[in-house]
């Protein structure tokens, strides 16, 4: 088998993330693995797995570069005997779908995410996500949104959590110096109660509903914000501007991107998710989930099929602040919390092996 996975940068993401695994997973069972990429700090991971990079601004949207786009798959297509091609997001997808049809080899999708849509125009530009011959849906609401949105048949969908890796999101291997180096870098007192927020600093991740909350939460809980701002300075100076004006500097904590997730919701006593619009699935949910923590989540998008509303997290609404707050003071004083009962279910649902060997398996069914 001989995959070739287009996404349009390797930085740090979920949708960087999975087309990773599934790299790995094609190089534990002997596959050829090919991606199409700008590249991006994730590089060096892909290529320790032997992994061949294509690099080129495959995710560029000038449409007088699309030519060049398809013309460079097809190069690689037949120079190394690609035989499925796999989109990951809308930009690349569209000389690959060209790509793949004029090589006549099959073209499939994953539909990581939501796309908004305002216009036919827009419509028809998410349309590529549909066009292959299977869609892989990251979650239950995905697939749900794409047999509503784009009127496709169930039966060309095949729903692929997102998965967590078990051995890497497991409190037992994470070391105490790793949780107390981080603890004092974030300076927060030892007794205070921590809530992190990971995700890339984007509005519609409710980073500002978080600090909003953070008003009606007593002065020993610390927020910590962690993610990329991707250039947004804009946005994150916004945030960092309602903390001094609500007077909570001493209880907030913004952090770039940390390549150790784990540890960092090891130092955590929860973990939140404050999206404003859905999320498709939400991975850091079940990464604390695994980790044996509980979490707080608006209850919308992936969260409603990845969380246990009051047995492994609290669901609250969105746009909230108020509700968030409740709901984040009730999981840090939740003496009977069942971690290990979080983590098992997050193994035997959400876990990366099922990812790889249920994705595997819909490349077998296209190639037969």
């Amino acid at each position: 088998m001989i995959v070739l996975q287009v996404v349009p940068e390797l930085n740090a993401g979920g949708v960087e993330k999975t087309t990773l695994e599934i790299a790995e997973a094609l190089s534990n069972k002997g596959y050829d693995s090919h991606v199409v990429t700008r590249g991006g700090r994730l590089e060096k991971d892909f290529l320790r797995l032997g992994t061949k990079l294509h690099k080129a601004n495959i995710g560029s949207k000038n449409i007088l570069s699309l030519f060049y786009r398809i013309n460079f798959i097809r190069k690689v297509i037949r120079l190394h005997g690609i035989q499925l091609v796999h989109a990951r997001s809308r930009a690349p997808a569209w000389p690959a779908y060209y790509a793949a049809k004029a090589e006549g080899i099959p073209f499939l999708t994953t539909y990581h995410g939501i796309y908004n849509s305002n216009s036919w125009l827009k419509d028809q530009y998410n349309s590529i996500m549909t066009k292959g011959e299977h869609i892989i849906a990251n979650s239950n609401f995905t697939k749900d949104h794409i047999i509503n949105k784009h009127k496709v048949p169930p039966s060309k969908i095949t729903v692929v959590p997102r998965g967590v890796d078990m051995a890497v999101f497991d409190p037992k291997k994470i070391e105490n110096t790793k949780v107390n180096e981080l603890l004092h870098a974030w300076k927060v007192p030892f007794k205070n109660k921590i809530i992190l927020l990971p995700g890339r600093l984007t509005k519609w991740k409710g980073q500002l509903i978080a600090v909003d909350a953070l008003r009606y939460l007593p002065e020993n809980y610390t927020l910590v914000l962690m993610g990329d701002p991707q250039g947004r300075e804009k946005y994150k100076g916004e945030i960092c501007s309602k903390v001094a004006k609500l007077n909570l500097k001493k209880q907030f904590v913004i952090l770039n991107h940390q390549m150790d997730v784990a540890s960092a919701i090891a130092a955590a006593d929860i973990v939140i998710s404050t999206s404003t619009d859905p999320e498709a699935f939400g991975r850091v949910m079940v990464e604390a989930q695994a980790m044996e923590k509980p979490v707080v989540a608006t209850a919308h998008g992936g969260s409603l099929q990845t969380i246990l509303n009051k047995k492994t997290g609290f669901l609250v609404p969105p746009n909230d602040p108020g509700a968030l707050a409740v709901g984040i003071k009730k999981a840090c004083a939740w003496c009977n919390y069942d971690g290990k009962f979080a983590r098992s279910r997050i193994k035997a649902q959400f876990s990366t092996q099922n990812l790889k060997s249920k994705t595997l398996n819909v490349y077998k069914q296209l190639l037969k």
